[in-house]
């Protein structure tokens, strides 16, 4: 199959099939792309959630055209990205199109309920798989812990405080114990030379 059709294909089955939003779709994204097709490694997959997540624009469609220009440049990205936002654009159109009060049918109304919590599952699942591969340093982990612990304290005491002001803060303390941390350039110790 041509590179581009499979990856239009494949992000079209991605976007078709999950429900509840990009980080619903990111378990599917890293099987299909990291473990089936090896388009990426489990590395870039975190990179690009990582990118992906502080960049505009919903999550899913980042890494779609991450996946899809690392793949064949820009008919690549543009390939990826048309078939993870064509099938919920046409079903969004179809349903409102056809249906006015499409979630006052009672038996829509409940298999939404079901589906949020099949979403949560899939958004827990692929966080404890980044977890799980995260390299076992402490920095990370205490990134990690740090931000979880500040989240949680910050929704169960009904708080305002913005996810982007966390992230900026982790990007914040990460570069600076980078710059503290790195190594001297080569020829500038007391070699005397």
């Amino acid at each position: 199959m041509p590179i581009l059709l499979d990856l239009f294909l494949t992000f079209a089955k991605v976007g078709l099939f999950t429900f509840g939003g990009g980080y619903a779709m990111i378990a599917l994204i890293e099987d299909a792309c990291v473990s089936k097709k090896a388009w990426i490694t489990h590395d870039d997959m975190m990179n690009v959630t990582v990118i992906a997540e502080s960049t505009p624009g919903p999550i899913a469609i980042n890494c779609a055209t991450f996946v899809g220009y690392k793949q064949k440049g820009l008919p690549g990205a543009t390939a990826a990205t048309l078939g993870i936002v064509l099938p919920s654009f046409l079903i969004i159109f179809l349903i409102s199109s056809f249906l006015d009060n499409f979630l006052e049918i009672a038996w829509i109304a409940n298999a939404f309920k079901g589906i949020r919590i099949a979403v949560g599952l899939l958004i827990l699942d692929a966080g404890l798989k980044m977890v799980k591969k995260m390299p076992k340093k402490k920095l990370p982990r205490t990134i990690m812990i740090s931000s979880f612990v500040l989240m949680l304290t910050v929704n169960v005491l009904s708080l305002h405080l913005s996810t982007i002001v966390v992230m900026l803060a982790a990007g914040i303390v990460s570069l600076m114990i980078f710059i503290g941390t790195k190594p001297a350039a080569p020829g500038k110790g007391g070699s005397g030379q």
